[in-house]
């Protein structure tokens, strides 16, 4: 999967999608109120806020020409959010694949045939986009914003759209006054129809239903806005960890403002705090900020325990896609452990390596960050990265949603965001040889040569004590089944510096197997 970055001015997203005006009575044909235009917002830097264009749609007398009314373009881009590249080396371990756009339901993509000698391994070809962060995300772009093609002189499909809603809303309005009449005049025959008890506002949503679960989890949500010293920028979501006033969200999200950039946090009721970067971790796309003169009445999310998720289990996101804040969309787990690789797809970018919740929940650029909740209201995952097509579609070349999202397990993330709280560093887990990042189903090869002049198999590491040797292919970690360096990877990461783990390889034709202890990497360099 593939992240994309698109746009470059960074305008305050909405907090809310812009408010409908009711349409007049129709009872001749006048001009017809403007129709509200959605906003349009590209994501990941993953996140620009887009403005909202209202062209009037003026409704004209039969036999009379109508005005031209050209569509209105609208929406700054946000500014593109750069990953850096990963290479697998020997300290780093880069063992552990990650799925392309085809690892989330289709093929994964493997990096080049060598490692890079810099640290994370580039991203292989076709990786999915970030989930829709400050530019949302790596899927979708970085938070950037959509940008419309320039419209066409006279009445263009934006007018034309625009005159059809209005029409419709009018329809609409001629037909609940026909209703009425109708009603009233037949008032003394006796009304077959039933009314509710409770309506609107009074109705009680149960703690269990998706309207329950969304009620009480997204006061403790936040879209964050980045913005980086060149002024660039983008929009992201983040849930409140702890009451210490600390936010979890993606790295990418956050990335543009990390030095000497301009961060903010604005919950659902309106109230924006500034915020500053506490520590953020590449290669897991995981960051933690914490907000400036917290209030006191936080209320953390509660975490639940992604190891337990099941394939089919409900699911439920909340998030700022293209811009539009606390935004709740639904779906289920469509698959578990899913090797992904995600980056933002621009030159030098990084890759940042996961074994996945896959969701069908609908996530767009702006979504990255944001939680990814259990039936309960549970904290299973982080939404980070989205698979979509080449296109856009529209032709405007913009990620959107086609059914397959990717989260961070919140198990990983919980580990790598205190390790951020208490040192402001991450810590990998490795194994201590350089891995080929080449397409594969085999297996992960451990290469002939190092990374930047480093031996492949670093003396005295984890991987030369457990008797492991260049030209090795791992097949199996413990029980899960490795096709390639980049699911190697992702799967280390799912671990501790520390863990015991029964590695699988072939040497010669031969399947062996040896025991491991991890070593730890600490920070992105």
């Amino acid at each position: 999967m593939s992240t994309e970055n698109e746009g470059t001015a960074v305008p305050p997203a909405p907090s809310a999608p812009p408010v409908p005006v009711d349409s007049p009575a129709t009872s001749a044909p006048s001009a017809a109120p403007p129709a509200d235009r959605p906003p349009s917002h590209s994501p990941e830097v993953p996140q620009p806020h887009e403005g909202f264009g209202h062209p009037g749609v003026p409704t004209h007398a039969p036999n009379q020409p109508a005005p031209q009314d050209p569509a209105a373009s609208h929406g700054p881009t946000a500014p593109q959010d750069p990953a850096a590249s990963h290479a697998p080396t020997a300290s780093h371990a880069p063992t552990a694949s990650h799925v392309p756009a085809a690892s989330h339901g289709s093929a994964v993509p493997q990096g080049p045939n060598a490692p890079d000698p810099s640290w994370p391994p580039p991203p292989p070809p076709g990786t999915p986009s970030y989930g829709g962060g400050g530019g949302d995300g790596y899927g979708g772009g970085w938070g950037s914003s959509y940008q419309p093609p320039a419209p066409k002189p006279g009445r263009g499909r934006g007018g034309v759209v625009a005159a059809l809603l209005v029409a419709a809303l009018v329809a609409g309005g001629l037909g609940g006054g026909l209703g009425y009449t109708l009603a009233k005049n037949n008032d003394g025959t006796g009304s077959t129809t039933v009314s509710a008890s409770d309506t609107g506002g009074s109705v009680k949503r149960d703690a269990g239903t998706v309207a329950g679960v969304a009620a009480k989890a997204l006061p403790s949500t936040v879209t964050i806005q980045a913005e980086g010293s060149n002024g660039e920028g983008g929009t992201g979501t983040g849930f409140v960890f702890d009451k210490q006033g600390h936010i979890v969200t993606n790295n990418h999200v956050v990335a543009e403002a990390v030095d000497g950039g301009k961060l903010s946090a604005t919950f659902p009721n309106g109230k924006k705090y500034e915020a500053e970067v506490v520590g953020h971790a590449q290669g897991y796309d995981v960051a933690v900020i914490k907000l400036e003169s917290a209030p006191s009445d936080l209320k953390p999310l509660a975490l639940g325990n992604s190891d337990k998720v099941a394939v089919g289990d409900s699911t439920i996101a909340i998030g700022a896609p293209f811009g539009l804040s606390n935004t709740v969309t639904t779906g289920i787990i469509s698959a578990k452990n899913r090797p992904v690789a995600s980056s933002d797809g621009s030159a030098g970018s990084k890759a940042s390596y996961m074994s996945a919740l896959q969701t069908d929940a609908s996530i767009n650029p702006g979504n990255s960050g944001g939680p990814l909740l259990d039936a309960q209201g549970n904290v299973i995952g982080i939404n980070s990265a989205i698979q979509s097509t080449s296109n856009g579609g529209f032709g405007t070349g913009q990620a959107g949603s086609i059914g397959l999202g990717f989260a961070i397990p919140i198990n990983q993330a919980e580990f790598v965001a205190k390790q951020l709280i208490k040192t402001g560093k991450p810590v990998y887990a490795k194994i201590g040889a350089s891995v080929s990042l080449e397409e594969t189903a085999n297996g992960a090869k451990l290469t002939e040569q190092g990374v930047g002049g480093a031996e492949p198999v670093e003396p005295g590491g984890p991987a030369a004590d457990a008797g492991l040797k260049p030209g090795d292919v791992i097949t199996k970690l413990d029980d899960r089944v490795i096709d390639s360096g980049p699911t190697l990877i992702g799967e280390i990461w799912t671990h501790k510096p520390g863990d015991e783990v029964t590695v699988t390889y072939e040497r010669g034709g031969k399947e062996q197997t040896t025991e491991l202890t991890l070593g730890s990497k600490v920070g992105d360099d």
